[in-house]
C-alpha cells in the first residue's frame, strides 16, 4: 500500500472512530482491506479510496471500520474483574438495591456481556431483581453475533462446565458442528446497540452501576481517551465502578475516578 494512501485512510479511520494507526500498521490495514477489495471486486487501494470518498459509497465507511476494528475476546477474560463485580454487587444486594444497570462499552462478539450476565445471575438467583446490561460496539457484524448468541465449542471452552450447562443450550450447526446458544435468562438481560466510543455524548439512560471499558482505549490517543472516560464518569452513579483492561490505566488522564486496585476505578 502506498504511504499516501495509508495516511489518507488512517486519517479517515481516526476521524470516524478515534482509532489511531501507527506507521507499522500498514501491513495490517492492507491485509484487512483486502477483504473489502474482494467484496467490491476492486483491484487497487487507490480505487477503493476513491470509492470511499465518493458520495455514492453505500455506507462503505461502516464496512471499513468493521474490518479495521480488532475483536479479540473470550469468556471470563481477565476473570478478576468478574470476581470484583460479584463481591460488589452482592454487597449492593445485601444493602437492599434491586435495580441494576451495566454497560459493556466494547462488547465485541458478546463474550464479555454474557460473562457479566452469568456472574450476575449467580448473585441474583432466587431474588427479584431488575437488571439490564447494555452492550455497545462500533462493528455491526459483531453486534449481530451478540444478538444471535451462538458460539462454537472452542469458544465456550473457558466457561466452567456447570455454568455452560446452566446458561447455554447445545445445538447442532448446519454442518453438524457443535454449537452453544445462550439461554433466554441471559439474552433477556442484555440489549445491544451500535456506538462510536470516540464521539460522546452517548444516548445512554443512566445511572450506570458498573461499566466495562476494557482493552479498547489502547487504540485511542489521549484526547479520545479523555473524552471517553469523562463520558463514562458522567453516566456512572456515585459509587459506581469502571473496569479497564489489565494493560490500561487512567494515570495519564485528568479524571475524578479513584483507583480501587489496578484496572479498577470508582466514582466517588
Amino acid at each position: 500500500m502506498d504511504q499516501k494512501i495509508f495516511d489518507r485512510l488512517r486519517s479517515i479511520i481516526y476521524d470516524a472512530s478515534g482509532i489511531t494507526l501507527a506507521d507499522h500498521k500498514v501491513t495490517l490495514v492492507s491485509t484487512r482491506l483486502g477483504k473489502r477489495l474482494r467484496a467490491l471486486k476492486m483491484s487497487t487501494y487507490e480505487e477503493y479510496l476513491d470509492f470511499l470518498l465518493s458520495p455514492n459509497n453505500n455506507g462503505e465507511l461502516i464496512s471499513l471500520l468493521d474490518v479495521i476494528s480488532t475483536n479479540v475476546t473470550s469468556f471470563f477474560r481477565e476473570s478478576e474483574h468478574f470476581d470484583v463485580t460479584r463481591k460488589v454487587v452482592s454487597e449492593w444486594v445485601a444493602q437492599g438495591q434491586t435495580r441494576f444497570r451495566f454497560w459493556s462499552c466494547a462488547s465485541s462478539s458478546g463474550e464479555e456481556p454474557f460473562t457479566l450476565a452469568m456472574t450476575l445471575c449467580e448473585v441474583f438467583e432466587g431474588k427479584r431483581i431488575d437488571a439490564k446490561i447494555l452492550g455497545t460496539d462500533i462493528s455491526t457484524p459483531m453486534l449481530q453475533h451478540c444478538m444471535q448468541g451462538v458460539y462454537p465449542k472452542q469458544r465456550v471452552a473457558t466457561i466452567p462446565a456447570n455454568l455452560l450447562q446452566k446458561y447455554f443450550t447445545r445445538i447442532e450447526g448446519p454442518d453438524g458442528e457443535e454449537l452453544w446458544k445462550v439461554r433466554p435468562i441471559l439474552s433477556d438481560m442484555t440489549v445491544f446497540r451500535r456506538a462510536n466510543l470516540s464521539t460522546p455524548p452517548f444516548t445512554i439512560k443512566g445511572p450506570i452501576d458498573i461499566a466495562f471499558c476494557r482493552n479498547v482505549m489502547i487504540y485511542f490517543d489521549k484526547q479520545v481517551r479523555t473524552r471517553l472516560v469523562s463520558e463514562i464518569f458522567r453516566v456512572l452513579r456515585p459509587g459506581g465502578y469502571l473496569f479497564v483492561g489489565h494493560s490500561e490505566n487512567l494515570t495519564s488522564l485528568k479524571t475524578d475516578f479513584v483507583s480501587v486496585q489496578p484496572s479498577v476505578y470508582r466514582k466517588t
